[in-house]
């Protein structure tokens, strides 16, 4: 059986309706028997010699040839193959997310679109929507909500990255004082007197402690959590005339620039919701999450990392894939949060998938 190239697309004629279309979820119909496949449909129907050649306009192609002649006409063409031909070997259906196929999402930004095991093109909502890239392509941050991310590597190996929107189930219930008063030094502020349960409910701070050491509610707080606490009114300071808040973000962004707002925004933004962060240093990220902290001496384990990224953050695919794998590793959840000029926050998660 040979196909016919027209216009970027394959037609395949014959009884390709009931060989291909209805019994294996290829193309799309054209009328009668007829059916049109994409350029990656045509590769995968001939490198499996279920389509004998293709005619161009000049010639009649196999299957080195089409492969070639698709490289050079469809970006990232050869990439998009090795996915699709690895998914149909794991047994899912899936079609081109382009118009005029069942896979359309009308975005440009999704390559191939996978349906549940079981289910043709068009029956149903999609299993995944796949995003195809390179190792070395770098990934607009904004975009990668909702998909599902391939890298394939140097050596043509995919790994799929799946992303959504978190869900922060905080039920921290601590509420701190109004009274707290600190001291500004350095890069944290120190509260002298810090009331009872402050740390050990509320999970603020560190204390600083001691062998016999005659200092007993002495509580050492991150410049961004003493933020936070000054921007809720907890908060002032014995030895600024000026408000709280102002000298503590002066000092922040002193510290470590713009970064220090995105940061404070993320902070507040997950108090709010209940979820007590702690710096994420160890894990290489900003933030480390409990949802639910009753007492520190007996503390759960941490189940989110969270990294503060802006608005326009592009993924370099290694490091994400690093990012991902390191919060695998120590079973927790991979968060970004995307934090615009104005505070606002938007929450991106990434997770290893095995389709």
């Amino acid at each position: 059986m040979n196909g016919q190239l027209r216009d970027g697309r394959v037609e395949i004629g014959g009884n390709a309706r009931q060989q291909f279309y209805d019994a294996r979820g290829y193309g799309t119909p054209m009328g009668g028997n007829a059916i049109r496949v994409s350029r990656v449909e045509a590769a995968h129907l001939l490198f499996r010699g279920d389509l004998d050649s293709v005619d161009g306009e000049d010639d009649r192609l196999d299957f080195q040839a089409f492969f070639l002649d698709s490289a050079s006409a469809v970006d990232r063409f050869a990439l998009q193959f090795l996915v699709y031909a690895e998914l149909r070997d794991r047994g899912f259906y899936l079609s081109p997310a382009r118009e005029g196929w069942p896979g359309d999402d009308g975005s440009e930004w999704t390559d191939l679109t996978v349906y549940p095991r079981g289910t043709k093109p068009g029956d149903g909502e999609p299993a995944h929507r796949i995003v195809v890239r390179g190792e070395r392509t770098s990934i607009p941050a904004s975009d990668l909500k909702g998909v599902t991310l391939a890298v394939v590597d140097e050596e043509s190996e995919i790994t799929y990255l799946e992303t959504g929107t978190p869900e922060f189930d905080g039920a921290t219930s601590y509420g701190p004082p109004d009274s707290l008063v600190g001291s500004l030094i350095d890069d944290r502020v120190v509260v002298w007197d810090a009331p009872e349960g402050f740390y050990e409910h509320g999970f603020y701070g560190q204390p600083l402690t001691a062998r016999e050491a005659i200092v007993d509610n002495a509580v050492q707080l991150s410049l961004v959590e003493a933020a936070g606490l000054a921007a809720e009114g907890h908060l002032s300071l014995s030895d600024e005339n000026r408000p709280a808040v102002e000298a503590i973000r002066d000092r922040g962004r002193a510290v470590e620039g713009e970064r220090f707002d995105r940061r404070l925004a993320v902070y507040r933004a997950l108090r709010d919701r209940q979820v007590v962060p702690k710096t994420g240093y160890k894990f290489g990220a900003d933030f480390r999450t409990y949802n639910t902290v009753e007492s520190v001496d007996e503390l759960p384990h941490s189940e989110c990392l969270v990294r503060v990224v802006g608005p326009d953050h592009e993924f370099n695919p290694r490091e994400l894939s690093l990012d991902v794998r390191l919060a695998g590793g120590v079973r927790k959840r991979m968060v970004f949060a995307l934090t615009g000029a104005n505070g606002t926050v938007e929450w991106l998660t990434v997770s290893r998938l095995t389709p």
